[in-house]
């Protein structure tokens, strides 16, 4: 049977505290709360907000381990996605959620309010208006590579602090070879369904960008 309750998250990331437990919970009252309201997440899918959104978001969380202090940006993170299951994750890293659509920006910040994130802020402002730099750019990309390497490379630090080394990391879908093909600097596409054996994953994927800037 298709797991479609928090317990997913569990299954896949078995060392959470209760507090996380907790706040992964609490997504789905929230969610169905909000999106009657504001239409976030296409209303056919909301039934499969833990596997197709949070566990989604969480498969960064399968390649990347952020060490604490570790700064990232969501850029267009919609109704907080992949942002929030980060943020729960990640409760010692600091998330900048980014989306040019205000009524989702509302959305993420008060379902982040009501489950007690202190490690997040919100911007209603497109990806060419942010300024501050940040370890990573993290989204579930639905612009080519190419475009997203255009609004983001200039938000990426210098100074390294993980192992992966500072640049963009998106969740992409199908198949990619046409839109990386141009690209020199992808370090590493790794297949979702190496980590998360449920349908939906076996062709998402998650592509690591490195970005060096100048100091």
């Amino acid at each position: 049977m298709r797991m479609l309750s928090s317990m997913i998250i569990s299954k896949y990331f078995p060392h959470l505290t209760e507090l996380q437990v907790e706040q992964f919970a609490q997504l789905e009252a929230l969610y169905n709360d909000w999106n009657a309201k504001i239409n976030v997440i296409s209303r056919k899918d909301i039934q499969n907000l833990y596997e197709h959104h949070v566990l989604h978001s969480l498969g960064i969380a399968k390649v990347v381990n952020f060490k604490d202090g570790t700064t990232v940006m969501d850029l267009g993170t919609g109704g907080g996605f992949p942002g929030i299951p980060l943020a729960i994750l990640f409760p010692n890293v600091q998330f900048h959620l980014v989306d040019s659509i205000g009524k989702k920006v509302k959305v993420a910040n008060e379902v982040a309010t009501a489950i007690g994130l202190k490690n997040v802020k919100f911007s209603h402002a497109r990806a060419e208006e942010i300024k501050e730099r940040y370890d990573f750019v993290v989204t579930r990309a639905v612009m080519p590579m190419v475009d997203l390497m255009k609004v983001a490379r200039k938000n990426i630090k210098h100074e390294q602090h993980n192992a992966v080394p500072n640049g963009i990391i998106a969740l992409k879908g199908g198949e990619l070879n046409n839109e990386i093909a141009s690209m020199k600097n992808i370090s590493t596409v790794w297949e979702l369904s190496d980590f998360f054996e449920e349908e939906y994953f076996k062709t998402k994927k998650v592509v690591h960008v490195t970005i060096i800037n100048k100091k």
